[in-house]
């Protein structure tokens, strides 16, 4: 049965993702009257991306997640959290570890008190890393059948980067408040999300604002690693699923069957901007890059009865050029910082 929530958290909420998410619920939940994102507005964090939304009904509140009184006092007043709060980007994380431990480890520790102490009911966004990596599909049997070993609910916590390990740490803690506090908490594990607002030092938006800046893309190694991509949307629609008809202290894992290695997607977008499909560099891979990620969202979509509607990756990826190129004005001032930090790095 879903749970009515008037009042929600939204940590992160002008973060990419999180931003998604607050849009979704304006557009398409009327019965939710106020939505707070709370953002520290780290450089991944814009207040652009929620610009427009009715302000009596989204109200920005710039601060921390390991803020124990802030959190506290915002908590008190809520009917759910939902926590996508984070430091997400694994390059980052491989030069200092350091911001990850404390946002990702301590942020989540404090919005998991709050909620126990209030009984709020409280979903945690994490992500498919933390279940390390796959083989490479060429590696399985039926190579290219889109059938391989893929991650379920039950799959071992493998982590590989310090991002990665700080997720999965923090998805324990809330495992833990679950079983010893009674915390009304669920996870879900995503896989790679693509769409508007995604920062421009993440993989798809990179190679766009690449081209559209007169750069020629860059590819880690070979190029095969392998990811699952869901368009964000799915991933908001899932959430709320989750949110209102999970069952607590459930994990649910969210993808759409959107296997492609990187170099297949660096290539269709050189082709969909109407570029030669080998017009980029490789470059050095990244230490301890994971192989692949592959999704089975059959839980979600069987108990919840979720489906993507994203299903046509090259459409979804036209939707996410078109906007990026319509809205220059959101990523042209951070490029040029951007490609500087990873001409630094070799990357």
């Amino acid at each position: 049965m879903k749970k009515a929530f008037k009042n929600i958290i939204v940590t992160g909420g002008c973060g990419f993702i999180g931003s998604n998410f607050v849009h979704y619920l304006v557009n398409n939940h009327p019965e939710v009257e106020h939505i707070t994102v709370l953002d520290k507005l780290t450089y991944a964090g814009n207040p652009a991306n929620i610009a427009g939304l009715p302000k009596d009904k989204v109200e920005l509140v710039v601060g921390d997640i390991c803020d124990k009184d802030l959190v506290d006092k915002l908590v008190s007043q809520a009917d759910a959290v939902v926590h996508y709060a984070a430091e997400s980007h694994n390059d980052n994380s491989l030069l200092d570890p350091t911001p990850f431990i404390k946002t990702n480890i301590e942020g989540t520790f404090t919005l998991i008190n709050a909620c126990r102490k209030y009984d709020v009911r409280y979903h945690h966004i994490s992500t498919d890393e933390v279940y390390g990596d796959l083989p490479l599909r060429e590696d399985l049997p039926g190579h290219g059948d889109g059938k391989g070993e893929k991650f379920t609910p039950d799959s071992p916590y493998r982590p590989s980067s310090p991002y990665s390990s700080s997720k999965a740490s923090s998805d324990l803690l809330v495992r833990a408040w679950v079983r010893s506090f009674g915390l009304r908490a669920t996870i879900s594990n995503c896989s790679n999300n693509y769409g508007p607002y995604q920062h421009i030092e993440k993989f798809i938006p990179r190679q766009i604002t690449n081209i559209l800046s007169g750069i020629r893309p860059k590819l880690y190694g070979s190029g095969k690693n392998v990811r699952d991509w869901i368009h964000t949307n799915d991933h908001s629609r899932a959430v709320w699923d989750i949110l209102t008809k999970g069952k607590i202290g459930e994990t649910y894992l969210i993808g759409a069957d959107g296997e492609k290695n990187n170099k297949e997607v660096l290539e269709m977008i050189l082709e969909l901007m109407g570029q030669p499909k080998d017009a980029y560099d490789h470059v050095k891979d990244r230490p301890g890059h994971d192989l692949r990620y592959a999704i089975d969202a059959t839980k979600l979509k069987t108990e919840l009865g979720w489906e993507p509607e994203f299903t046509d990756f090259k459409e979804g990826l036209q939707h996410t050029i078109d906007w990026y190129t319509q809205h220059e004005d959101w990523w042209k001032d951070e490029k040029a910082a951007v490609e500087a930090k990873y001409a630094k790095n070799g990357q």
